[in-house]
Protein backbone atom coordinates (compact mmCIF):
# COMPACT_ATOMS: atom_id res chain seq x y z
CA UNK A 1 0.00 0.00 0.00
CA UNK A 2 1.29 3.35 -0.74
CA UNK A 3 1.12 6.53 2.12
CA UNK A 4 -1.81 8.19 0.34
CA UNK A 5 -4.12 4.87 1.43
CA UNK A 6 -3.02 5.71 4.91
CA UNK A 7 -5.49 7.24 7.73
CA UNK A 8 -4.87 10.73 7.81
CA UNK A 9 -5.37 11.26 11.30
CA UNK A 10 -5.19 8.92 14.06
CA UNK A 11 -7.42 8.86 17.59
CA UNK A 12 -4.82 7.62 20.41
CA UNK A 13 -6.40 6.15 23.66
CA UNK A 14 -4.28 7.07 26.71
CA UNK A 15 -4.59 3.62 28.88
CA UNK A 16 -1.07 4.41 31.38
CA UNK A 17 -3.47 5.94 34.52
CA UNK A 18 -5.34 2.73 33.99
CA UNK A 19 -3.29 -0.42 32.68
CA UNK A 20 -0.12 1.49 33.15
CA UNK A 21 -0.67 1.81 36.47
CA UNK A 22 -2.60 -1.20 38.02
CA UNK A 23 0.33 -3.67 38.45
CA UNK A 24 2.77 -1.15 40.21
CA UNK A 25 3.87 -2.79 43.30
CA UNK A 26 3.74 0.43 44.92
CA UNK A 27 0.88 2.49 45.89
CA UNK A 28 0.04 5.49 43.65
CA UNK A 29 -1.78 8.26 45.41
CA UNK A 30 -4.49 9.21 44.35
CA UNK A 31 -3.23 12.81 44.12
CA UNK A 32 -0.76 11.64 41.71
CA UNK A 33 -3.18 9.59 39.51
CA UNK A 34 -5.66 12.83 38.65
CA UNK A 35 -2.11 15.12 37.91
CA UNK A 36 -1.49 12.47 35.62
CA UNK A 37 -4.77 12.57 34.09
CA UNK A 38 -4.69 16.49 34.26
CA UNK A 39 -1.21 16.62 32.31
CA UNK A 40 -2.12 14.42 29.82
CA UNK A 41 -5.13 16.26 28.88
CA UNK A 42 -3.12 19.16 28.54
CA UNK A 43 -0.49 17.58 26.17
CA UNK A 44 -3.68 16.72 23.55
CA UNK A 45 -5.08 13.74 24.83
CA UNK A 46 -9.13 13.41 24.19
CA UNK A 47 -9.44 9.78 25.15
CA UNK A 48 -7.72 8.77 28.92
CA UNK A 49 -8.94 5.60 30.32
CA UNK A 50 -9.01 7.14 34.08
CA UNK A 51 -9.43 3.98 36.20
CA UNK A 52 -11.11 0.48 37.00
CA UNK A 53 -13.73 -0.07 39.01
CA UNK A 54 -12.54 -3.96 39.62
CA UNK A 55 -12.37 -5.43 43.37
CA UNK A 56 -9.64 -3.65 45.49
CA UNK A 57 -9.34 -7.68 46.32
CA UNK A 58 -8.05 -8.23 42.81
CA UNK A 59 -6.49 -4.90 41.95
CA UNK A 60 -5.38 -2.94 45.04
CA UNK A 61 -3.74 0.00 42.98
CA UNK A 62 -7.49 0.29 41.60
CA UNK A 63 -9.00 1.27 44.90
CA UNK A 64 -9.68 4.80 44.70
CA UNK A 65 -11.40 4.66 41.66
CA UNK A 66 -14.08 6.88 42.44
CA UNK A 67 -12.09 9.26 44.08
CA UNK A 68 -9.83 9.62 41.39
CA UNK A 69 -13.23 9.68 38.64
CA UNK A 70 -14.71 12.21 40.69
CA UNK A 71 -12.11 14.51 41.29
CA UNK A 72 -11.44 14.27 37.45
CA UNK A 73 -14.88 15.19 36.41
CA UNK A 74 -15.39 18.20 38.86
CA UNK A 75 -12.94 19.96 36.29
CA UNK A 76 -13.11 17.95 32.99
CA UNK A 77 -11.15 19.03 30.24
CA UNK A 78 -13.06 20.54 27.30
CA UNK A 79 -13.39 17.93 24.63
CA UNK A 80 -11.90 14.63 26.84
CA UNK A 81 -13.37 11.75 27.59
CA UNK A 82 -12.77 9.50 30.61
CA UNK A 83 -13.84 6.05 30.36
CA UNK A 84 -13.38 3.69 32.77
CA UNK A 85 -13.63 0.01 33.16
CA UNK A 86 -15.78 -2.30 34.08
CA UNK A 87 -15.71 -6.34 34.55
CA UNK A 88 -19.15 -6.91 36.13
CA UNK A 89 -22.65 -4.96 36.19
CA UNK A 90 -21.69 -4.28 40.09
CA UNK A 91 -18.72 -2.27 38.74
CA UNK A 92 -20.68 -0.78 35.85
CA UNK A 93 -23.20 0.33 38.73
CA UNK A 94 -20.29 2.22 40.70
CA UNK A 95 -18.71 3.87 37.89
CA UNK A 96 -22.03 5.43 37.04
CA UNK A 97 -22.78 6.38 40.13
CA UNK A 98 -19.26 8.02 39.89
CA UNK A 99 -20.14 9.83 36.83
CA UNK A 100 -18.79 8.13 34.07
CA UNK A 101 -20.17 8.39 31.00
CA UNK A 102 -18.13 5.90 28.86
CA UNK A 103 -17.14 2.11 29.97
CA UNK A 104 -15.36 -0.62 28.81
CA UNK A 105 -15.24 -4.33 29.30
CA UNK A 106 -12.59 -6.73 29.04
CA UNK A 107 -12.57 -10.40 27.69
CA UNK A 108 -10.14 -12.48 26.35
CA UNK A 109 -9.37 -14.94 23.26
CA UNK A 110 -7.58 -17.90 25.13
CA UNK A 111 -9.23 -19.78 27.80
CA UNK A 112 -6.70 -20.18 29.61
CA UNK A 113 -5.85 -16.15 30.59
CA UNK A 114 -9.67 -15.64 30.84
CA UNK A 115 -9.69 -18.06 33.84
CA UNK A 116 -6.12 -16.81 35.22
CA UNK A 117 -7.32 -13.03 34.68
CA UNK A 118 -11.02 -12.81 35.61
CA UNK A 119 -11.74 -16.31 37.06
CA UNK A 120 -13.92 -17.25 34.62
CA UNK A 121 -14.04 -19.05 30.98
CA UNK A 122 -14.33 -16.75 27.75
CA UNK A 123 -18.15 -17.65 27.71
CA UNK A 124 -18.54 -16.65 31.01
CA UNK A 125 -16.89 -13.57 30.46
CA UNK A 126 -19.42 -12.59 27.87
CA UNK A 127 -22.40 -13.69 29.68
CA UNK A 128 -21.71 -11.51 32.37
CA UNK A 129 -21.18 -8.33 29.77
CA UNK A 130 -24.47 -8.58 28.53
CA UNK A 131 -26.20 -6.94 31.43
CA UNK A 132 -23.69 -4.21 31.46
CA UNK A 133 -23.92 -3.87 27.83
CA UNK A 134 -28.07 -3.30 28.31
CA UNK A 135 -27.62 -1.38 31.04
CA UNK A 136 -24.98 1.16 29.82
CA UNK A 137 -27.54 1.30 26.98
CA UNK A 138 -30.40 2.17 29.00
CA UNK A 139 -28.27 5.23 30.72
CA UNK A 140 -27.15 6.29 27.53
CA UNK A 141 -23.19 5.33 28.25
CA UNK A 142 -21.21 4.23 25.58
CA UNK A 143 -18.99 0.75 26.22
CA UNK A 144 -15.99 -0.30 24.50
CA UNK A 145 -14.77 -3.82 24.13
CA UNK A 146 -11.66 -5.14 24.79
CA UNK A 147 -9.79 -8.31 23.64
CA UNK A 148 -6.68 -9.43 25.37
CA UNK A 149 -4.12 -12.55 23.84
CA UNK A 150 -5.39 -11.71 19.94
CA UNK A 151 -2.05 -12.68 18.92
CA UNK A 152 -0.34 -14.59 22.05
CA UNK A 153 -1.04 -16.49 24.96
CA UNK A 154 1.42 -17.00 27.88
CA UNK A 155 -0.22 -20.67 28.64
CA UNK A 156 -1.30 -21.85 25.37
CA UNK A 157 1.16 -20.61 22.74
CA UNK A 158 -0.09 -18.49 19.29
CA UNK A 159 -4.02 -18.10 19.33
CA UNK A 160 -6.21 -18.77 16.37
CA UNK A 161 -7.51 -15.52 14.12
CA UNK A 162 -10.97 -16.91 14.16
CA UNK A 163 -11.37 -17.33 17.76
CA UNK A 164 -10.59 -13.39 18.15
CA UNK A 165 -12.99 -12.82 15.21
CA UNK A 166 -15.52 -14.82 17.28
CA UNK A 167 -15.05 -12.86 20.76
CA UNK A 168 -15.13 -9.54 18.68
CA UNK A 169 -18.55 -10.26 16.93
CA UNK A 170 -19.92 -11.04 19.90
CA UNK A 171 -19.05 -7.76 22.20
CA UNK A 172 -20.14 -5.90 18.59
CA UNK A 173 -23.45 -7.41 18.68
CA UNK A 174 -23.93 -6.56 21.93
CA UNK A 175 -23.63 -2.59 21.51
CA UNK A 176 -19.68 -2.34 22.05
CA UNK A 177 -18.93 0.89 19.50
CA UNK A 178 -15.39 -0.15 19.20
CA UNK A 179 -13.25 -3.48 19.94
CA UNK A 180 -9.73 -2.95 21.35
CA UNK A 181 -7.43 -5.84 20.58
CA UNK A 182 -4.63 -6.45 22.45
CA UNK A 183 -1.18 -8.21 22.23
CA UNK A 184 -1.24 -8.69 25.94
CA UNK A 185 2.28 -10.45 25.98
CA UNK A 186 3.58 -8.75 23.13
CA UNK A 187 4.38 -11.72 21.06
CA UNK A 188 2.52 -10.07 17.90
CA UNK A 189 4.29 -9.42 14.62
CA UNK A 190 3.33 -7.53 11.60
CA UNK A 191 2.40 -10.97 9.55
CA UNK A 192 0.60 -12.22 12.83
CA UNK A 193 -1.36 -9.05 13.16
CA UNK A 194 -1.97 -8.72 9.69
CA UNK A 195 -3.26 -12.25 9.74
CA UNK A 196 -5.47 -12.04 13.03
CA UNK A 197 -6.64 -8.28 11.47
CA UNK A 198 -7.59 -9.94 8.47
CA UNK A 199 -9.70 -12.57 10.09
CA UNK A 200 -11.39 -10.03 12.16
CA UNK A 201 -12.29 -7.77 9.69
CA UNK A 202 -14.70 -10.34 7.69
CA UNK A 203 -16.63 -9.92 10.75
CA UNK A 204 -16.08 -6.80 12.49
CA UNK A 205 -15.82 -3.54 9.84
CA UNK A 206 -11.75 -2.90 10.68
CA UNK A 207 -13.19 1.36 11.58
CA UNK A 208 -15.07 -0.35 14.75
CA UNK A 209 -10.88 -1.89 15.48
CA UNK A 210 -8.38 -0.75 17.96
CA UNK A 211 -4.83 -1.70 18.38
CA UNK A 212 -3.71 -1.94 21.77
CA UNK A 213 0.36 -3.80 21.26
CA UNK A 214 2.53 -4.42 23.75
CA UNK A 215 6.17 -4.05 22.93
CA UNK A 216 7.85 -7.13 24.85
CA UNK A 217 9.62 -7.75 21.71
CA UNK A 218 10.04 -4.53 20.27
CA UNK A 219 7.56 -4.80 17.49
CA UNK A 220 4.65 -2.48 18.81
CA UNK A 221 5.59 0.48 16.57
CA UNK A 222 5.69 -2.38 13.87
CA UNK A 223 2.96 -3.57 14.63
CA UNK A 224 0.65 -0.16 14.54
CA UNK A 225 2.55 0.59 10.90
CA UNK A 226 0.99 -3.26 9.64
CA UNK A 227 -2.32 -2.00 11.38
CA UNK A 228 -2.60 1.21 9.66
CA UNK A 229 -1.66 -0.32 6.21
CA UNK A 230 -4.79 -2.54 6.75
CA UNK A 231 -7.24 0.93 7.55
CA UNK A 232 -7.03 0.86 11.49
CA UNK A 233 -6.83 4.87 12.66
CA UNK A 234 -7.29 4.04 16.83
CA UNK A 235 -4.64 2.62 19.09
CA UNK A 236 -4.15 2.26 22.49
CA UNK A 237 -0.80 3.70 24.25
CA UNK A 238 0.61 4.23 27.65
CA UNK A 239 2.62 7.44 28.63
CA UNK A 240 5.97 6.62 29.17
CA UNK A 241 5.80 2.63 28.29
CA UNK A 242 4.01 1.82 31.56
CA UNK A 243 2.60 -1.31 32.67
CA UNK A 244 3.18 -4.73 31.66
CA UNK A 245 1.42 -8.05 31.91
CA UNK A 246 1.96 -10.19 35.29
CA UNK A 247 1.10 -13.24 33.62
CA UNK A 248 3.92 -13.48 31.28
CA UNK A 249 7.73 -13.12 32.28
CA UNK A 250 9.39 -10.04 31.39
CA UNK A 251 6.44 -8.57 29.25
CA UNK A 252 6.81 -4.89 29.27
CA UNK A 253 3.64 -2.15 28.22
CA UNK A 254 1.86 -1.08 25.87
CA UNK A 255 3.33 0.90 23.65
CA UNK A 256 5.03 3.92 24.55
CA UNK A 257 2.54 7.21 23.71
CA UNK A 258 5.47 9.31 22.69
CA UNK A 259 6.87 6.29 21.08
CA UNK A 260 3.86 5.84 18.90
CA UNK A 261 3.47 10.13 18.07
CA UNK A 262 6.77 9.51 17.05
CA UNK A 263 6.17 7.32 14.63
CA UNK A 264 2.49 9.00 13.34
CA UNK A 265 3.90 12.64 12.91
CA UNK A 266 7.27 11.19 11.19
CA UNK A 267 4.47 9.85 8.62
CA UNK A 268 2.05 12.68 8.03
CA UNK A 269 -0.23 11.14 10.42
CA UNK A 270 -2.01 14.09 12.61
CA UNK A 271 -2.74 13.12 16.34
CA UNK A 272 -3.33 16.39 17.66
CA UNK A 273 -0.82 15.70 20.70
CA UNK A 274 1.98 17.95 21.57
CA UNK A 275 5.19 16.22 21.86
CA UNK A 276 7.33 18.08 24.27
CA UNK A 277 4.58 18.45 26.70
CA UNK A 278 3.85 14.37 26.42
CA UNK A 279 7.76 13.57 27.00
CA UNK A 280 7.31 15.97 30.28
CA UNK A 281 4.43 14.05 31.47
CA UNK A 282 6.43 10.73 31.04
CA UNK A 283 9.13 12.33 32.67
CA UNK A 284 7.05 13.60 35.57
CA UNK A 285 5.01 10.46 36.37
CA UNK A 286 8.11 7.95 35.50
CA UNK A 287 9.96 9.99 38.56
CA UNK A 288 6.55 9.70 40.82
CA UNK A 289 8.06 6.07 40.15
CA UNK A 290 11.21 5.97 41.01
CA UNK A 291 12.56 5.07 37.61
CA UNK A 292 13.46 6.47 34.06
CA UNK A 293 10.63 6.42 30.98
CA UNK A 294 10.66 3.15 29.01
CA UNK A 295 10.10 4.95 26.16
CA UNK A 296 12.87 5.01 23.57
CA UNK A 297 11.10 8.65 22.36
CA UNK A 298 11.34 10.52 25.89
CA UNK A 299 14.84 9.04 26.49
CA UNK A 300 15.77 10.38 23.51
CA UNK A 301 14.11 13.99 23.67
CA UNK A 302 15.04 14.07 27.20
CA UNK A 303 18.86 13.74 26.27
CA UNK A 304 18.65 16.12 23.38
CA UNK A 305 17.73 18.72 25.60
CA UNK A 306 20.15 17.79 28.13
CA UNK A 307 23.28 18.46 25.76
CA UNK A 308 21.30 21.74 24.47
CA UNK A 309 21.70 22.72 27.98
CA UNK A 310 24.73 21.53 29.25
CA UNK A 311 26.25 23.18 25.56
CA UNK A 312 24.91 26.54 26.52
Amino acid sequence: MTTSTLPSSVRIVEVGPRDGLQNEKQVVPADVKVELIRRLADAGLKTIEATSFVSPKWVPQMGDNTEVLTRVLTQPAPGVAYPVLTPNLKGFEAALAAGAKEVAVFGAASESFSQKNINCSIAESLARFRPVTEAARAAGVRVRGYISCVVGCPYEGAVAPHKVAEVAATLMEMGCYEISLGDTIGSGNPASVRRMLETVARSVPVEKLAGHYHDTYGMAAANVAASLEMGVAVFDASVGGLGGCPYAAGASGNVATEDLVWLLHGMGIATGIDLDRLVDTAAWISAQLGREPASRVARAVLAKRAQARSAN
